[in-house]
């Protein structure tokens, strides 16, 4: 296994939180990505992180090849039969030209070479082969807790977020894709949490980890009493919009 080139790691660091504290993609949304494929011999899962989006094309696809450059993150990911791991970066996919039926990126197509990943998929993709991305941004719960959160996203960690973060606020429509595009729905990610799980979930932002590692101190400490008193002792629904950006080769 070859290590790939250096990348931006902003997710290694809190490989457990994350595979603890993210939300998960609903099953509808892997239902319509396998209904645009022309088949569903090879699906590619690149930057899968801990392997969630390629669990889910495992139920539809005969083989999925799910790639990640962070060791610490591959550690995490569950092994389901049909899907093997492979540590290395999205701009270099080992898989032979014109072989795949679909490539996907959850949640990480932002963080890309993205000239240089639109031609490697361009390249695994048979035609008529689908490539979609899709991304997620702020959480919807109540009024007050949204407008805590975005406050705490805008003042507090706002500064300690990537520049690349801004195509996941414009729902990756600034990422021009090599394909003529296919209508996509537009599913939602929910979750039943308490605030302990809502904080864990912050707790995963780029933001807040880059915060506290220049500044040595904690951010979430300012929101955590105003939220937990804002969220009660009951769980709460939490729903995250999906945007969804595919094109067919």
């Amino acid at each position: 296994m070859t290590t790939p080139p250096a990348f931006k790691d902003h997710f290694s660091v809190q490989a457990d939180a994350y595979q603890r504290y993210r939300p998960h993609y609903p099953p509808a949304l892997f239902d319509w990505i396998a209904a645009q494929a022309p088949a569903l011999g090879l699906a590619v899962d690149a930057a899968t992180g801990n392997g969630q989006a390629a669990i889910g094309l495992a139920r539809h696809f005969d083989k999925v090849i799910a790639t990640e450059p962070s060791a610490a993150q591959l550690r995490g990911a569950r092994a389901v039969p049909r899907v093997e791991y492979r540590r290395e970066s999205a701009e270099a996919i080992s898989v032979e030209t014109g072989s795949a039926d679909l490539v996907v990126v959850a949640q990480a197509a932002h963080w890309f070479d993205w000239p240089r990943f639109t031609a490697e998929a361009a390249r695994i993709l048979r035609p008529a082969g689908v490539l979609a991305i899709w991304c997620y941004g702020r959480c919807e719960v109540a009024a007050d807790i949204d407008r805590l959160v975005d406050d705490f996203s805008r003042d507090v960690v706002g500064p300690y977020w990537p520049r690349e973060r801004r195509h996941v606020e414009e729902g990756y429509r600034n990422l021009t894709l090599p394909f003529p595009p296919i209508e996509a729905p537009a599913p939602a990610m929910r979750a039943d949490w308490d605030a302990g799980a809502m904080l864990g979930y912050l707790d995963t932002w780029s933001a807040v980890r880059r915060h506290r590692a220049r500044t040595g101190r904690d951010p979430l400490a300012l929101l955590s009493a105003p939220l937990v008193a804002a969220w009660g002792r009951r769980n709460r629904p939490v729903r995250w919009p999906v945007s969804i950006r595919a094109g067919r080769a």
